[in-house]
C-alpha cells in the first residue's frame, strides 16, 4: 500500500509567520505554486497559505506594506502525517477543495502532496505494470 511518504515531494517551498505578506506572494508567483505551508522555526506546521488567502491583496495592497503571513494564513493547517495511506489523501484531495495537503512526521514539515503528485504517482504505476507485463 502507498503512502504519503511514496509520492510526497520533499522539496518544499515554506514561509514563517513573520515573513513579510509580500515576500510570501512573491514566493508563489516565482515558483508558479498555488500554496505554502507555514512553519515555526524547528520546521513545525503553523498553517498555509494558498493563493486563495491573499488574492484580497488586489484590494488593500497600500494597506498591507506591514502585514505578515500570519495576517493571512489559515490556520490549523490540514495535514496528513508521513505514514497515512496514499488512498485517504486522494480521497480528501478528491472530496475538498484543496489542490495540496503538507505532510508531516511528528508535527514537522517533511513534505507536501499536490493533485499533480498524484497524477504523476497514477502514470507512474501504470508504467511499471505495462514493463512488468511484457
Amino acid at each position: 500500500m502507498l503512502r504519503a511518504r511514496d509520492v510526497m515531494s520533499t522539496n518544499v517551498i515554506s514561509v514563517k509567520k513573520d515573513a513579510p505578506i509580500f515576500e510570501a506572494v512573491k514566493l508563489l508567483v516565482e515558483n508558479n505554486i498555488s500554496g505554502l505551508p507555514v512553519v515555526e522555526d524547528d520546521m513545525t506546521l503553523a498553517g498555509i497559505l494558498s493563493e486563495k488567502d491573499v488574492v484580497d491583496l488586489f484590494y488593500e495592497a497600500e494597506r498591507a506594506e506591514d502585514k505578515t503571513v500570519s495576517d493571512y494564513m489559515t490556520e490549523p493547517a490540514v495535514c496528513f502525517e508521513d505514514n497515512h495511506a496514499l488512498l485517504n489523501i486522494c480521497n480528501f484531495l478528491g472530496k475538498n477543495i484543496f489542490r495540496r495537503v503538507p505532510v508531516t512526521s511528528n508535527g514537522k514539515l517533511v513534505g507536501i502532496i499536490s493533485i499533480q503528485d498524484v497524477l504523476n504517482s497514477v502514470l507512474q504505476l501504470r508504467q511499471e505494470k505495462v514493463v512488468s507485463a511484457n
